[in-house]
């Protein structure tokens, strides 16, 4: 997994926990590459890190430049279509989380995000 390469705070997250059925891996593994590659074609999306377990639950964290890319993002038909098939199909639950990054630090202190190592 890389790390989504995000500009310096403030912006935003949302943070998509879920825990899949054993059903139609290959669909949802079909959907998940659509929806991952038209996200970044959409105003205001910054990037994803998204990570699964051998049990089955995953997370998946999107970040957006700001509240109104999210709105639209969740309204866009292809997602809606995605969203849908998720509950009828892929899911046996999720939580969905959306919050403004105010800080952001790496190890090494990256100057990109503007703060030295261990500050917070």
């Amino acid at each position: 997994m890389a790390f989504a390469d995000t500009p310096a705070p403030p912006y935003w997250a949302v943070l998509f926990t879920s825990r899949r059925n054993s059903g139609d891996a290959e669909g949802y593994a079909r959907m998940a590459d659509a929806m991952s590659a038209l996200a970044p074609s959409q105003p205001g999306y910054l990037g994803i890190e998204s990570v699964r377990g051998a049990d089955g639950v995953g997370i998946t964290v999107s970040y957006w430049r700001d509240e109104a890319s999210i709105a639209a993002w969740k309204r866009l038909s292809a997602h809606v279509a995605a969203q849908q098939a998720g509950h009828e199909r892929w899911y046996e639950d999720f939580v969905v989380r959306v919050a403004r990054v105010e800080r952001a630090y790496t190890m090494a202190g990256s100057p990109r995000e503007g703060l030295e190592p261990g500050e917070a």
